[in-house]
């Protein structure tokens, strides 16, 4: 007996069987996008945390009497090696190439930069 009356119930007009199908089908490009973004300012984060560490080591290049690309490219992942700029004038400045996971995004660089300098 229950079973036909829930049998009824689904075939009513302005049920709502369905409908949250229909709605999560209708936001899931808004929940990708979103993941999408959240994982690009991750990756910028990370590229920015990068730049830091390799212009610290680009300062300490400095420090010994080496220039201080080769310590800066050293020190960054194989991934951020492309598109690399180091500045060596007060203090050692690196920019590094933010990789992109959105297409059509805009080319992006993050820097960082170190002075080890006793002064």
């Amino acid at each position: 007996m229950d079973v036909e009356r829930a049998r009824r119930w689904v075939g009513r007009p302005g049920s709502e069987r369905g409908s949250v199908s229909l709605e999560l089908i209708g936001s899931l490009p808004i929940i990708l996008l979103s993941v999408l973004v959240a994982a690009q300012i991750a990756i910028a984060g990370a590229a920015l945390w990068s730049a830091g560490v390799a212009a610290r080591a680009g300062a300490r290049a400095v420090l010994t009497g080496k220039p201080p690309a080769g310590a800066a490219e050293r020190a960054l992942p194989e991934v951020l090696r492309h598109g690399l700029k180091v500045s060596g004038r007060d203090g050692v400045r690196v920019g590094v190439r933010v990789p992109g996971l959105i297409p059509g995004f805009p080319e992006t660089h993050v820097y960082g930069s170190s002075s080890l300098g006793g002064g």
